[in-house]
């Protein structure tokens, strides 16, 4: 990283390679090339039993032996290639910050948004790179040109800092909140978009819609709710906090106008980054929440004027899409799906114990009720005596505990949940 010329040619290499982390450890870099290639026989969907390739995957991760942590829908952990970028990009910016930071790192900014494009399946024109979902979010509901008398569906099972964002416009602006309550877990995708349906009105401009609840793991049909809510000319925002490198798919295949994701969570890129999409067409229409020299352009940029940010944490985004992109989005969706399957199977028919997410439409997400305990008693148990990290959940009618694996999670770490469970069940 000794020039600014260097650093962006090793960011430009060609399809295949793993530039971004190739910079921090290219011993690492290569031997993941391998791991790579061993499943090429497989398919981009094949290998979700490998444990060989899982074991590499999970050593590759810095996560307690003490702890098994299966609330990964919080916040994930990085692997160390990933952290190391971090504190590298971080000592480098040290040596001279104006320069390096701005002269230098920025520079990493636009391959970066490249990158994200090809994750997302957009315009690099459409990404906006920033440090939360709920930065995202508000962006555009305190952004969009709404007044007195709107209305604006959303659900009760959003997420809190959405819903207090929506609140604050109502209070603020005169907006109508029209609220529907998801009768969370469903199996029919037909009663879902019935009940956004019978929420809009000649009013509604807008309609807010989770990809994935976090409450429950429960994946709504957003492609869908957002064609019957367009062909009404109501303008589409989804909360997809939890579902970019979660499960698989292009953000403009769900029809979103708008769409947020945080990716400290399922890509594992560090603490504090996320990304804003904004189709081309509509970025005029909202408003920059933070300063800008054009507010109401069309460049998303303008959604970037945060003033000093963390480069550090910034650039080594790449390194998590680089390690994202070893694994592959189709392979990573359904050892997720087959991890949360290997535990939930077990437990499924025994007397006692509830699930609260849908068969059918989750993935890694499940909600575990034990009939006769509290969410608190449950997750507290799991952790005082078996030292597994789980949260409980009360919010609305879903009571229960929420246990989110990741791609280092072991079938070793879900027998001991299995295990664990029984015995508090009793």
């Amino acid at each position: 990283m000794s020039s600014r010329r260097r650093f962006l040619r090793h960011l430009g290499l060609g399809a295949g390679s793993l530039p971004f982390l190739d910079i921090i450890d290219p011993a690492f870099a290569a031997e993941a090339i391998s791991k790579r290639g061993s499943l090429a026989g497989v398919g981009s969907s094949g290998g979700r039993d490998d444990e060989d390739f899982w074991g590499w995957v999970r050593s590759s991760y810095t996560v307690s032996p003490n702890v098994i942590n299966l609330n990964n829908g919080g916040v994930a952990p990085q692997p160390k290639v990933v952290q190391d970028a971090h504190i590298r990009y971080y000592q480098y910016a040290n040596e001279a910050p104006s320069y390096y930071m701005w002269q230098i790192l920025d520079q990493g900014r636009e391959p970066l948004r490249e990158r994200l494009a090809g994750l997302c399946g957009c315009s690099p024109e459409e990404v906006a790179i920033n440090r939360n979902s709920t930065e995202g979010l508000n962006t555009v509901i305190f952004g969009l040109p709404l007044k007195a008398g709107d209305e604006v569906v959303l659900s009760k099972q959003d997420y809190p800092n959405m819903i207090n964002a929506w609140r604050q416009r109502e209070k603020r602006d005169g907006i109508r909140l029209v609220w529907i309550d998801l009768p969370v877990p469903v199996e029919e995708d037909d009663r879902i978009v019935e009940i956004f349906a019978r929420a809009f009105t000649a009013q509604t401009k807008v309609v807010h819609v989770t990809h994935l609840i976090n409450w429950s793991g429960q994946i709504l049909p957003v492609r869908r709710i957002a064609d019957l809510a367009h062909a009404r000319g109501i303008e589409v925002i989804v909360d997809g906090a939890h579902t970019l490198a979660h499960i698989d798919f292009k953000v403009p295949e769900l029809g979103a106008d708008y769409f947020a994701s945080s990716l400290h969570k399922w890509l594992s890129a560090p603490f504090g980054s996320g990304l804003l999409y904004i189709r081309k067409e509509k970025i005029p229409r909202v408003w920059a929440l933070l300063s800008n020299n054009e507010p109401d352009g069309p460049d998303i940029r303008k959604f970037e004027s945060l003033g000093t940010r963390s480069f550090a944490s910034e650039m080594a985004i790449g390194a998590a899409l680089d390690f994202h992109d070893v694994i592959g989005g189709r392979r990573k969706e359904e050892r997720l799906r087959f991890l949360k399957d290997y535990w939930v199977d077990q437990l499924e028919r025994e007397p006692g114990i509830r699930f609260l997410q849908s068969r059918r439409h989750s993935c890694a997400i499940a909600n575990v009720a034990v009939d006769g305990k509290k969410p608190e008693e449950v997750a507290g148990a799991l952790f005082s005596k078996y030292k597994i990290h789980t949260v409980a959940i009360n919010w609305e009618h879903i009571h229960g505990v929420r246990v989110t694996p990741n791609v280092y999670t072991s079938r070793h770490d879900l027998d001991k949940l299995v295990r664990a469970l029984r015995q508090i069940r009793g």
